[in-house]
């Protein structure tokens, strides 16, 4: 995979998605790649949009969106088996690769794990789904502040909230979080408050509005907080 076929498709070390999204990047390795306990081989949940040959796993920006979605799930107590193999029912009734943070999968979603449940009836399913408002609670809370193209599929993300004006758009840095005003990702302009000894002084050296530092130094330490916890 070449650089430029990365343009439009984000790209993410496992690292750089747990900042993002709080979710181990230990977990979302075992997700990508499949794993093994106990002598059991458990497959991938799906196979990431990018491989650079290098043995490392990365995300692109719809994996980003995806996971967000499988973690709401398995912190209600569903197993990745259980999602994985609502993920292959959901790829046949949505039409795409990538299900779960879809559009579409907003309203037929509990049609797939109804489905699940019917094969397996386990009691978690049961319990999950015995009131609608809480398979809907799930998919709302996971996919907030997600821009949807015309297709459904996600294309922009405000990890944030869209007042922070912080945004993820895979068409833009590689998808890393850019803040909206001045276009520079957030991470530069931190380290810029950083290098110049203030927010004033990074304002000035890079000719950005003073709120476009301070918004990137809060994202940023937040994202570090996060990945501290």
């Amino acid at each position: 995979m070449t650089t430029s076929s990365l343009i439009g498709l984000g790209l993410y070390t496992p690292a750089e998605a747990e900042r993002l999204t709080g979710i181990r990047s230990s977990k979302i390795i075992r997700w990508l790649r499949g794993h093994e306990i106990s002598g059991s081989n458990y497959q991938a949940l799906w196979q990431p949009q990018i491989d650079l040959q290098d043995g490392h796993v990365y995300l692109g920006f719809r994996d980003l969106m995806e996971a967000r979605v499988a973690d709401a799930f398995i912190s209600r107590g569903l197993s990745p088996q259980k999602v994985r193999r609502a993920i292959q029912i959901a790829r046949e009734m949505v039409g795409e690769e990538r299900p779960l943070s879809t559009a579409r999968f907003r309203t037929d979603g509990r049609t797939v794990f109804l489905q699940v449940l019917t094969e397996e009836g386990d009691n978690k399913l049961i319990d999950l789904f015995r009131s609608q408002f809480s398979f809907r609670e799930i998919i709302e809370q996971s996919l907030t502040n997600l821009e949807m193209n015309e297709e459904g599929i996600p294309a922009r993300w405000w990890p944030a909230g869209r007042a922070k004006k912080i945004l993820v758009d895979p068409a833009r840095s590689f998808g890393q979080p850019i803040e909206l005003d001045s276009g520079v990702p957030a991470s530069v302009l931190a380290a810029a408050a950083k290098a110049e000894g203030s927010i004033e002084g990074a304002a000035r050296a890079w000719q950005v509005p003073v709120a476009s530092i301070r918004r990137s130094v809060e994202f940023i330490d937040a994202s570090q907080r996060r990945l501290a916890a």
